[in-house]
């Protein structure tokens, strides 16, 4: 039911032994020993019915398989069928159950091997049909591995393949390859291909049960042209449909449609049978001790029989002639027989003169579905002869549906027979025919007998022939199985030794990270540089412990957002966009903040860079340099009042910007000649002088576009109310002077009237 419902296809009426052998072929490979715990795990995992699926299609095919079948097919089937065809006419082949192509390959290489003998064309079709999708597109590729050359002649091979050039395999030649159409299909639920002249069904029926191959036969039948050729394995036949198939070939299993008759009925295939719910009696074998309910319907269906056919004793039978209900006394008629009494067969149990006749009408109420009857049996009883009636026929289901295959046996003694008064002697019939009479009846029982023996024999013979190549089948599985486990073998062994090799390096590696992993955190340690590193989500990866300094972070801070940690720095809070910006621009960015202790660090952030280049967060440092900005302010005053003391003997007014534009100083004359004071002048920008008055477009021209370009500019004129309500004219002489190569430096700027 579960395969039925993943995969499509119905497996229920495939012989029971190769299917169990197959499913405890896959507890195995899952190490189950429970049937119960292997249908969850297929209810479970899709995957797994989809390879039981798999496991239960043999693929077992090769090229020219049984290559004295495929010369009687050459020599008398296939120029029989062109022989019955008008020129131009088509020729239909259906090959079902292809697997990857092999046998349908090689009936097209014998069909145009006959094609090229003739001077007439006609069209060929040969359909390739398989339930396994993946074999037949195997097929459809043409495609053969080189160990072909085994199965396929010299001659053919070099006629019809193609050897490439790469990998040794043979691709069959375009010419064959057209002939053929493959398609998926499943020959027991799918409609089947009508009209053709000759069917191939070679080793498929021996996986089904009987009941499904009684359905199939009729079904070729029905696909047949009048005379058209069934050509089967070598352990199938048609069975007890003789009266639909000719035999051409015994040994070979082909066989010749004939017209279809009325006795013949042809069942619908597709029909699911659904398997007998758990702790359901099987309906074939007996009913087990114990199961009052099983035995009551049993004695019912018999009483009801014997009702039928107002019968003093009857058994209910199975089709094997196992005992399943005893109605009546039978002593008479049957007596114990000799082994293992566990079972109750009617065949061993029957009396003499009762068996023979008894095993032949069981035989044709079985094959023929209908009532056998025999009269007059002479059995054997206590040392004398009594006269039996036999009745063999099929047990009606009742409407509850009662098992199938059932078969009442009704025995009577037969009524004595009245002996007619004495005639004349002259008209009296002579002894002698009345013995020949008695012994030819009594040679037809013996030849009937022994023909049915002789079925039997064969039907075994078959079975064991079914089973032997499943056998097979099962040892080239296990050959494969083996081949595949030492392959897996030494790829584990070549696995082990790379993982040995691998482990050597890692350990190797590992002792090298180690090292670098220490020179690194006592390099970073030792220089004394405060240095934070971050990921791409602003993350602290690491830190050093100078780093302390400048941002309260402990070792507890790894993998925290730089925004949540606070830091010592005054008048700087933009650390967490400057990170941004670096890892959007990758350009690098440098500022000089203090802390609130008064230390000044120079900090640089620029991203992190593996060695493939690739950006994986950012690096932040901070340099101490509080000793140089101590340095130049003792500089920059001792320059001031160097300064100051020159500008206050010059009589122009003259005045300093730092490289902010924020006035540093300016000498007497410029508070003398503009009315400032050193309060409204001094740390504030140029522009902001005289309430916003001196904010002119000349001037921002001057200071932001010439000087910077120029260094020193003489003569600019500017225009301006420089004095409350006075517009006047200014020349302005500009100078910028470089504390350091490259770096911005003072400007003084002198004035003069206009």
């Amino acid at each position: 039911m579960i395969l039925r419902t993943q995969t499509g296809h119905d497996f229920s009426q495939y012989k029971e032994t190769t299917l169990l052998r197959r499913v405890e072929r896959r507890m195995a490979l899952h190490q189950i020993e429970r049937v119960d715990e292997y249908i969850r795990l297929l209810q479970r995992m899709p995957a797994e019915a989809e390879a039981l699926f798999r496991d239960l299609l043999i693929g077992v095919t090769n090229f020219f398989r049984d290559p004295d079948a495929f010369e009687m097919l050459q020599n008398r089937v296939i120029p029989d069928l062109f022989a019955a065809k008008p020129a131009g006419g088509s020729v239909r082949i259906w090959c079902c159950g292809c697997s990857t192509g092999e046998e349908a390959y090689s009936l097209a290489i014998l069909v145009q091997e006959h094609l090229q003998s003739l001077s007439q064309t006609y069209k060929v079709q040969i359909f390739a049909t398989d339930i396994d999708k993946r074999a037949v597109d195997q097929a459809r590729s043409g495609i053969f591995p080189a160990s072909i050359a085994v199965d396929v002649p010299a001659k053919r091979l070099a006629r019809f393949f193609t050897q490439e050039e790469e990998g040794g395999t043979y691709r069959i030649n375009k010419t064959i390859r057209d002939l053929l159409i493959f398609s998926e299909q499943d020959v027991i639920k799918d409609p089947p291909f009508s009209r053709v002249d000759l069917i191939s069904c070679r080793n498929l029926m021996i996986y089904l049960n009987p009941d499904l191959q009684r359905k199939l036969v009729p079904l070729f039948h029905y696909a047949l042209n009048p005379a058209g050729v069934l050509f089967l394995g070598t352990s199938e036949t048609v069975g007890e449909y003789v009266n639909l198939f000719a035999t051409l070939d015994r040994k070979w299993k082909i066989y010749q449609r004939r017209e279809e008759t009325l006795s013949a009925p042809r069942p619908v295939l597709g029909t699911f049978i659904l398997p007998a719910a758990e702790g359901q009696a099987n309906p074939r074998r007996p009913a087990p001790a114990g199961r009052d309910e099983a035995r009551l319907n049993l004695r019912s269906l018999t009483e009801q029989s014997l009702l039928d056919h107002y019968a003093r004793t009857g058994l209910l039978v199975n089709a094997r002639g196992d005992i399943l209900y005893i109605y009546g006394r039978t002593g008479q008629y049957l007596e114990p027989a000799v082994g293992d009494a566990a079972g109750m067969n009617i065949l061993a149990m029957a009396r003499e003169g009762l068996r023979q006749e008894l095993t032949l009408a069981l035989r044709k109420a079985v094959v023929r579905k209908e009532t056998v009857v025999c009269q007059e049996l002479h059995v054997k009883t206590n040392g004398d002869y009594t006269l039996v009636n036999l009745a063999v026929r099929p047990a009606a289901p009742e409407p509850s549906g009662a098992a199938p295959d059932l078969f009442l046996v009704i025995l009577e003694e037969a009524a004595p027979i009245v002996q007619p008064p004495a005639a004349p002697a002259a008209e009296s019939p002579a002894p002698a025919n009345n013995r020949i009479t008695a012994l030819e009846q009594e040679l037809r029982s013996k030849e009937e007998y022994l023909q049915t023996t002789l079925e039997e024999m064969e039907t075994a013979n078959e079975e064991l022939r079914s089973t032997n190549e499943e056998m097979q089948s099962v040892n080239e599985e296990l050959q494969s199985t083996n081949e595949e486990l030492e392959t897996s073998k030494e790829e584990l062994q070549s696995v082990n030794e790379e993982l040995s090799t691998v482990n050597t390096e890692l350990q190797t590696k590992v002792s090298e990270l180690s090292r670098v992993n220490n020179d690194m955190n006592n390099l970073l340690a030792g220089t004394g540089v405060a240095t934070i590193f971050v990921d791409l989500q602003l993350k602290i990866v690491r830190f050093t412990p100078s780093a302390t300094q400048v941002i309260n972070l402990i070792q507890t801070d790894l993998g925290r957002p730089v925004a949540h940690i606070v830091s010592n720095l005054m008048d700087y809070n933009r650390l967490v966009e400057d990170l941004r910006q670096v890892l959007d621009t990758l350009t690098p960015v440098e500022e000089e903040v203090q802390t609130k202790t008064g230390a000044w660090y120079l900090m640089r952030i620029r991203p992190y860079r593996t060695l493939e280049n690739v950006i994986e967060g950012g690096v932040v440092t901070f340099v101490d340099i509080t000793q140089r900005k101590r340095l130049e302010r003792a500089v920059e005053s001792s320059h001031l009042g160097l300064t100051e003391t020159i500008l206050s003997a010059a009589w122009e007014p003259i005045l300093i910007l730092d490289e902010k534009q924020l006035v540093l100083t300016a000498n007497q004359s410029f508070y003398n000649h503009f009315h400032f004071t050193p309060e409204t002048v001094l740390k504030k920008t140029v522009y902001s002088l005289a309430d916003g008055r001196w904010d002119l477009p000349q001037l921002h021209r001057l200071l932001d576009e010439i000087l910077p370009l120029n260094m020193v500019v003489d003569g600019y004129q500017v225009t301006g109310e420089f004095e409350p309500g006075i517009q006047s004219k200014l020349l302005l002489s500009v100078r910028r002077i470089l504390s350091e190569p490259a770096r911005p430096g003072m400007i003084v700027i002198t004035f003069q009237a206009g």
